[in-house]
């Protein structure tokens, strides 16, 4: 052999060995759940691809076989399985990973080097896939981590520069899909203020469907990054193959959804890279936020049910715990208000029940006193003229009471008319020389900067450190962000473009140094509505605060909505005066979640106050059921003039069933017809009784009729709904 064909085998050798696949056979790749296979194949090449997307099959060697089953040979538009598509080499379709070299080279490609499996207790499992560019030292690796039980997905990818120079990464998602089947259905949640979580379906055609958001924080103002994709059909909730995904990332995000030209789908999900060019130096690493998604064979009731499971068990902070009910002053008084106020108010949270009351927004700040919401923000410092005795007072006080104390705090933010801008302006995001533009009369502060992230910690701990009795943290975000603009990074050479990114890292920093310190402390997600629901944050807080809109009828549909992605236990619900109707309606439709109350006790008649005092009871007694127990929608409210829910605790042997009437538009005014239940056992006996009567009322349910399960899943009951029964909760219970 001459030396030059030797040395040439010799480097063909060492390619090989280097990219793990030295037979030239295909490697594949199962990532299985319970029910479900994602599996990825290379190719002679040692690209890698996603070749099936289905039911798990029984023999994990005929995955080898499946991509031999389809024939896509279009080249115009590249190869579209690809399971992390670069660009600028022979892909041309959307790319989920752009990068420019450093030396200024704008092509990627990515080969295979190894797979990696490891087992994270009996139900998780997590697969790494190392790929690289032959050509230059960037490393990339797809993370998919499973839960075998719940038919759950968690995708990320972690980037490496392993360069001399910088790598700008102009794109980075977090997932890259690929579905063989022939229909999809898109259902996506938009909105606006007070009108959050709206959803709209339609059938994908070819061509890129795209859901995003630049607004920096509080990024689910308008849309949100929650999705349903059902194949070969609408979705159902009882029948057809539906996945339900979310992106867990607090800031700019962006879902591309791409029908080809075979009418197969992909899908790009991960940080909008709008505004978001980030820069990493050599030796550094790049970690994408989650793609969460679960799947299901048996329509969207399954789906949401696996994920609520999930998200208690392995996502939610205290996810299998216990809330506390509360009463909170902001629609009692506003801005308006002093200690003998509030200190009447922790009597009427003990005459209701609650197990709390929360201290809202108006508390603090003296030259700039925050009287209403254009001074103040930033000097977190009790107002001496409404709290001269301080907060350590009221938390005292509450407990002299009967109940624990809680406090609202908006500390990512800052009025102009505050101390705080005034002594620190370079702390906040804005551009120095152009007209400030405000949301809500305030700016945001910029947490790529370490001195602001030390001050945002510094709020709680000292809340802490002076009141260790203090009970929960009401945390509000009410500003998007404008005049994208850091001096931090520009004193410190930072491109501009990392100011998105890292003002979202720098929170997340944040909230896991209070969480160190202060694990268990309930907090709740506030943003002006459900501007910032997401299971990211859900590691650091207890719960969310779905919208500002309280009107009891529109709840019923948002926490429909809001019930395919978060468990109950996750849902602040609380009982205000918006809406028409009666105070029996109102805390019903809120007891279907974690409950409160916004009102003024005081205010209500003896038959009403009698009525909150017996539901809340009512409410510890079941509550467990609709915190940890098994959800069915049962009656959907875009179908029916009525709306019905359901919790199933674990042994089957207690359920609460909510009904509604929210519409008499066509004179519809009674359940014509039963409503199945689900989630029962078939051969259990059951007796039905209803609770939550208004004071002086009867109910019309047999409470001594014994149905067997059985009937109860496929005949039903009937609430007996109608215009003076607008709201029926039914307990039913086994009979043993």
């Amino acid at each position: 052999m001459k030396s030059g064909n030797f040395i040439k085998l010799n480097l063909l050798l060492l390619s090989l060995l280097a990219f793990g696949n030295i037979s030239g056979q295909p490697i594949t790749i199962p990532i299985e759940t319970k029910d479900n296979a994602l599996v990825l194949q290379t190719d002679k090449d040692n690209r890698l691809w996603i070749v099936y997307f289905g039911n798990k099959l029984m023999n994990k060697s005929d995955y080898e076989a499946t991509s031999q089953q389809y024939r896509y040979s279009d080249n115009n538009a590249g190869i579209y399985n690809n399971a992390y598509t670069p660009a600028g080499t022979w892909n041309l379709s959307e790319p989920a990973l752009q990068v420019t070299h450093g030396d200024g080279n704008p092509s990627t490609e990515l080969k295979y080097v190894s797979v990696q499996k490891k087992n994270e207790g009996d139900n998780i499992t997590l697969t790494i896939v190392k790929l690289i560019d032959p050509v230059y030292k960037l490393n990339v690796e797809l993370y998919y981590k499973t839960w075998n039980n719940e038919n759950v997905f968690e995708h990320w990818t972690e980037i490496t520069n392993n360069e001399e120079a910088d790598v700008i990464l102009n794109k980075y998602a977090s997932a890259n899909l690929f579905f063989n089947n022939k229909d999809f259905y898109l259902t996506s949640f938009q909105g606006e203020y007070l009108k959050e979580m709206q959803p709209s379906e339609e059938k994908l055609s070819q061509g890129i469907k795209t859901i995003e958001s630049k607004l920096g924080t509080r990024a689910m103002l308008l849309g949100t990054p929650n999705f349903i994709l059902s194949f070969d059909g609408p979705a159902k909730e009882n029948s057809g193959q539906v996945i339900l995904g979310h992106l867990a990332w607090t800031g700019n995000y962006k879902l591309d959804f791409e029908i080809t030209s075979y009418k197969t789908l992909r899908f790009v999900a991960g940080i909008n890279p709008y505004a978001s060019a980030y820069t990493l130096k050599a030796g550094e690493s790049f970690k994408t936020p989650s793609l969460i998604y679960t799947v299901s064979n048996n329509g969207t009731g399954q789906a949401s049910r696996q994920l609520q499971s999930w998200a208690r068990k392995y996502r939610v902070l205290n996810g299998e715990g216990e809330r506390l009910t509360l009463l909170n002053n902001w629609e009692a008084t506003y801005f308006d208000f002093d200690e003998p106020k509030l200190t009447a108010l922790f009597k009427d949270a003990k005459t209701l029940g609650v197990d709390l009351f929360l201290l809202d927004d108006g508390w603090f700040g003296n030259k700039y006193p925050r009287n209403n919401d254009d001074a103040g923000l930033g000097d977190w410092q009790e107002n001496v003229k409404k709290l001269p005795h301080g907060i350590g007072y009221l938390v005292k006080e509450a407990k002299a009471a009967g109940v624990k104390f809680g406090i609202w705090i908006e500390p990512e933010m800052v009025n102009p008319k505050s101390e705080l801008y005034e002594k620190h302006l370079y702390w906040v995001i804005r551009q120095p020389d152009r007209p400030e533009k405000y949301y809500r009369n305030q700016l945001v502060l910029d947490l790529s900067n370490p001195e602001v992230q030390n001050f945002v910690f510094g709020i709680v701990d000292d809340l802490f450190i002076k009141n260790p009795e203090l009970a929960f943290i009401k945390w509000d975000c009410n500003a998007v962000i404008y005049n994208a603009y850091s001096e931090y990074l520009n004193k410190n050479k930072i491109p501009q473009s990392h100011l998105y990114v890292d003002y979202v890292n720098g929170l997340y920093s944040v909230l896991q140094r209070i969480r160190a310190k202060y694990p268990t402390v309930s907090m709740m997600l506030c943003s002006g509505g459900g501007g910032r629901a997401d299971y990211e944050l859900l590691k650091y807080f207890t719960e969310f605060w779905p919208s500002d809109n309280t009107e009891p009828v529109e709840r019923i549909f948002q926490q429909w909505n809001y019930s395919y992605f978060f468990p109950s236990i996750t849902t602040d619900c609380h009982v205000t005066d918006w809406g028409k109707q009666p105070i029996k309606f109102r805390v019903d439709v809120a007891s279907m979640g974690k409950l409160g109350f916004d009102i003024v006790a005081k205010h209500l008649s003896t038959d009403d106050l009698s009525f909150c005092q017996a539901a809340i009871k009512n409410y510890d007694s079941f509550k467990d059921i609709v915190w940890h127990g098994t959800q069915y929608r049962l009656a959907s409210p875009y179908e029916n003039p009525v709306a019905s829910i359901a919790y199933v605790n674990d042994d089957k042997s207690k359920a609460i069933m909510f009904t509604y009437l929210h519409s008499t538009r066509f004179m519809e005014t009674a359940t014509e017809r039963p409503i199945q239940l689900n989630g029962l056992d078939a051969a259990k006996k059951y007796k039905i009784k209803e609770i939550n009567l208004y004071p002086g009322t009867v109910s019309t349910i047999n409470s001594n009729q014994v149905y067997s399960g059985d009937f109860l899943m496929n005949v039903g009951i009937n609430p007996d709904i109608n215009a003076r029964r607008a709201s029926v909760v039914l307990e039913v219970n086994e009979v043993k």
